[in-house]
């Protein structure tokens, strides 16, 4: 009896490995997929922590001062990141042909805009990071020195794919266009 259950015991990974079905990591062209990083429901504060935690850690490295999450920004920067994945395609401007500041400003923020970063992937979100810091403008608005504010949002689709968006602001306030144009005569 003891050497039927070792049996079954030992035959079961076999039995259970026919019902799986694995995706093929490689693609028709030979090139490595994509593995996609499933975002849970309700980890949006704990993605945001995890990467304030990270940039915080590049700037201290990097000689610059700390960033906090600021809740406009990050409204901004999740407003941003839904309407990329519904215009299917990464830019800085909204589908009503907003800029970032048009989008900052309508979110309440009361300082200046320094930078935005966008990615479309299947990344992590430290990953994501990591790509920007390659970069030299989005690494710019990662370690800007007048930076105190930061907002950072996503958006996951069915599929997979990620939208990040990350803003930084500091303390001031930008000029009412309105009012620079009326005074410049422009």
């Amino acid at each position: 009896m003891m050497r039927l259950v070792l049996l079954l015991v030992a035959a079961l990974p076999l039995g259970l490995a026919g019902c799986m079905t694995t995706e093929p990591t490689v693609g028709a062209d030979g090139k490595p997929l994509p593995q996609v990083y499933h975002l849970k429901p309700n980890s949006e504060t704990q993605v945001q922590y995890r990467m304030l935690d990270a940039v915080n850690a590049l700037r201290r490295a990097n000689g610059v001062g700390a960033l906090q999450l600021n809740a406009e920004l990050n409204a901004a920067a999740a407003t941003h990141s839904r309407d990329m994945s519904l215009q299917n395609r990464p830019w800085h401007f909204g589908s009503d042909g907003s800029s970032p500041l048009d989008r900052v400003r309508r979110a309440g923020y009361q300082g200046i805009m320094l930078g935005e970063n966008i990615s479309e992937t299947f990344e992590t979100e430290l990953e994501t990071l990591a790509a920007w810091m390659e970069l030299k403008d989005t690494r710019d608005v990662i370690l800007a020195a007048g930076a105190t504010d930061m907002g950072f949002a996503f958006f996951q689709e069915p599929n997979g794919k990620i939208w990040w968006t990350m803003v930084t602001g500091g303390p001031g306030r930008d000029p009412d266009p309105t009012i620079a144009a009326a005074e410049t005569g422009f």
